[in-house]
């Protein structure tokens, strides 16, 4: 099927949700219930949601979305469409994610009823040691002293998670996969004005030849919105891996390609090299999960600290509300960003790569100890930070708690298939653009930086610290909500943002499961985070509500941009689908 239709289509939505925008004056959203921030007034098109009865993709682009659709169209699993719908989201928003890069999916699998999880996490190569971004002196590099060049890129764990998600779940020919995207990367599309404000921005990445013939012009100015952008090399690298599967990017010329591309910089030369290429392996892993009043909430476990560290603010809410039923009603925001501060001092202190760190997953989750930790929270006083980590039982082993939170270039889908199957992935090469290294028409990732630089803190270790071929800690969060008494999924959610992604995805999930909202109302709340420090509100947004209530208990308020990608799905009893995409950023949701 041609994708001609849907780019003069898309061509057209995006210039009408341009002239939507300016004729509406630029005027921000009025409040969406009693309890919400109203939205922000930042610039965005109001998404109502989508409902379907076969199936539904939410995902971060108009074109991936159209990719996703068609592949669910004709019968392909949600894997199937997930795999379409990354590889154009690798063309139209590269900025985000793609092959260069690496990510997590959960999926929920209607044959076996269980949920399952994937890693594709990039890893460090055999190479790297302790001192990977230390200075002579000893002290560390800056962040992108250390992030632009080869240094920070660890080997790519997309394409082959996605492999080997798809030889087990897959119903299409992988080959039929990348259509979609090889015809958008030979015949062009519309840069969009996200895209173009990116390039805009950025300081690095015209310092890649490579990248800045392809995301400048002539004279070196950031392509203009709406120019039609075609990526051949692009297209002839996805040739490559339609016919030779997921080995074509480890062996060969394209490894070939990425080693020199990195160990050649010419500044910064990293240490990626081609046994480090060959030997990298995807892995399935066991979910974590976590009973919540009547549903049952599962998430990506390490690396990621987006699993534990979400379920974990849940954990402690419910735990305050048991304790406390005496009480009024608690302010929710407050008990949010309490609950927040409490994960986050154990997330820095105990989370990383489990194949070299022992991880306290099940202590850190289990009822004794949110019972213990919940007792702290109280609903007139503000925990001063930063708050100390807890000690989960039976558990011993001590760290210097790490710090580092950086990239927040990600992106996430959410897709359910005819069958019933319901992928929820988050993908990502880290910092906007990576590491501004562009090879076979896309970007490589700056993962490595998601280690702590440091390896010791107070005279210990700290647990992500830099070792060979360990996984660096992130904070992507997929997560599969299902009915506890039916064990039926109800809600595949996720969101990019770095390490806010945590508070994006625990917030929404109370929306969503505890307030009743309607999908798309709660994708489009301000947000509130707190990563053990201040209490962040979303910028732009018009927060008297929660300011006055917040700053009476006692916050240390600060207001960020918060440019969250939520993007969900949700299955209701009778199996109507309802998707729902965040109107900061391009994505929609499609379903037929």
């Amino acid at each position: 099927m041609s994708l001609l239709r849907p780019v003069r289509f898309y061509n057209l939505l995006i210039c009408l949700n341009f002239f939507i925008f300016f004729l509406n004056g630029c005027t921000p959203s009025p409040p969406l219930d009693a309890r919400a921030t109203p939205e922000s007034t930042s610039k965005r098109i109001e998404k109502p949601t989508v409902h379907a009865n076969n199936a539904m993709i939410s995902v971060a682009n108009p074109y991936a979305a159209e990719a996703g659709l068609r592949i669910l169209k004709a019968g392909g699993s949600a894997i199937d469409a997930a795999i379409a719908a990354q590889m154009v989201l690798n063309l139209v928003e590269p900025q985000s994610s793609g092959i260069g890069g690496g990510g997590f999916l959960m999926l929920y699998d209607p044959k076996t009823q269980k949920v399952l999880s994937y890693d594709g996490r990039e890893t460090a190569p055999e190479n790297a040691t302790l001192s990977l971004f230390l200075k002579n002196d000893g002290s560390k590099m800056g962040f992108f002293e250390a992030a632009v060049g080869g240094r920070s890129v660890g080997v790519p764990g997309l394409l082959q998670m996605l492999s080997m998600a798809h030889h087990k779940h897959g119903n299409l020919k992988w080959a039929t996969l990348f259509e979609d995207a090889i015809h958008l990367s030979e015949n062009g599309f519309p840069v969009s004005e996200r895209l173009h404000s990116l390039i805009s921005k950025d300081r690095f990445l015209k310092t890649d030849p490579t990248a800045k013939a392809y995301f400048t012009t002539p004279d070196g100015f950031a392509l203009p919105i709406g120019q039609l952008l075609k990526n051949p090399a692009f297209a002839n690298s996805l040739k490559q891996i339609q016919l030779g599967g997921a080995a074509s990017l480890y062996i060969g010329q394209l490894a070939d390609e990425i080693v020199k591309k990195v160990q050649t910089h010419p500044t910064n030369p990293g240490l990626l090299s081609l046994n480090d290429m060959q030997n990298y392996q995807a892995k399935q892993r066991d979910p974590v999960c976590l009973d919540y009043k009547k549903y049952s909430i599962c998430g990506m476990p390490p690396p990621s600290s987006g699993g534990i560290s979400v379920l974990e603010i849940l954990g402690l809410m419910e735990q305050f509300e048991i304790t406390n039923s005496h009480l009024p009603p608690a302010f929710t925001p407050h008990i949010l960003a309490e609950a927040s501060k409490l994960a986050f001092a154990d997330r820095n202190q105990y989370i990383a790569d489990p194949d070299f760190v022992k991880v306290p997953t099940q202590e850190l989750l289990s009822e004794t100890y949110l019972k213990r930790r919940a007792v702290l929270i109280q609903s007139k006083d503000v925990l001063k930070t930063p708050v100390h980590p807890g000690a989960p039982f039976l558990y011993s082993q001590a760290y210097a708690p790490d710090l580092s939170n950086h990239g927040i270039s990600t992106t996430h889908m959410s897709i359910v298939d005819s069958k019933g199957m319901v992928v929820s992935m988050t993908t990502s090469i880290e910092n906007a653009f990576g590491s501004r290294q562009m090879v076979g028409g896309f970007l490589l990732n700056n993962q490595l930086t998601d280690f702590s630089f440091n390896p010791t803190g107070n005279g210990f270790m700290i647990a992500n610290r830099v070792e060979a071929n360990k996984r660096p800690r992130s904070s992507m969060a997929p997560t599969l909500v299902l009915n506890k008494q039916t064990g039926k999924p109800v809600l595949a959610i996720g969101s990019p943002g770095g390490s806010r992604i945590i508070g994006y995805v625990a917030q929404s999930l109370i929306s969503i499961l505890d307030d009743k909202l309607p999908l798309d109302q709660a994708l489009s709340l301000a947000h509130i985070t707190n990563r053990n420090g201040q209490t962040e509100l979303e910028k732009s947004t018009i927060a008297n509500p929660f300011e006055t209530k917040l700053k009476a208990l006692g916050h240390d308020l600060k207001y960020k941009p918060m440019t969250s990608g939520l993007h969900a799905v949700q299955i209701k009893e009778d199996g109507t689908l309802i998707g729902a995409a965040d109107p900061r950023r391009e994505g929609i949701a499609l379903g037929y």
